[in-house]
């Protein structure tokens, strides 16, 4: 069974840290359109940007978004 990244968590991750995406931005340095982009599901992070922000933000990468079990076969 196979996983992919459904729902970006990272709103209510800021909110939690009374974080802003402007002082994620400055943690990561990834732009706050972006970060924008990943919050509003507009586009997903790639492997090391989503490593970058759990490292940021201190959390298990697992945790930056909601996950679906998908049918097709990976590999």
């Amino acid at each position: 069974m196979a996983y992919r990244p459904d729902k970006c968590l990272l709103p209510s991750i800021l909110k939690e840290r009374r974080l802003s995406a402007r002082e994620l931005s400055f943690l990561t340095g990834i732009s706050e359109t972006a970060i924008s982009d990943y919050s509003h599901n507009r586009r997903q992070m790639t492997l090391s940007t989503a490593k970058t922000i759990a490292e940021a933000l201190e959390i298990p990468i697992d945790d930056l978004y909601t996950w679906k079990q998908s049918s097709s076969k990976m590999g």
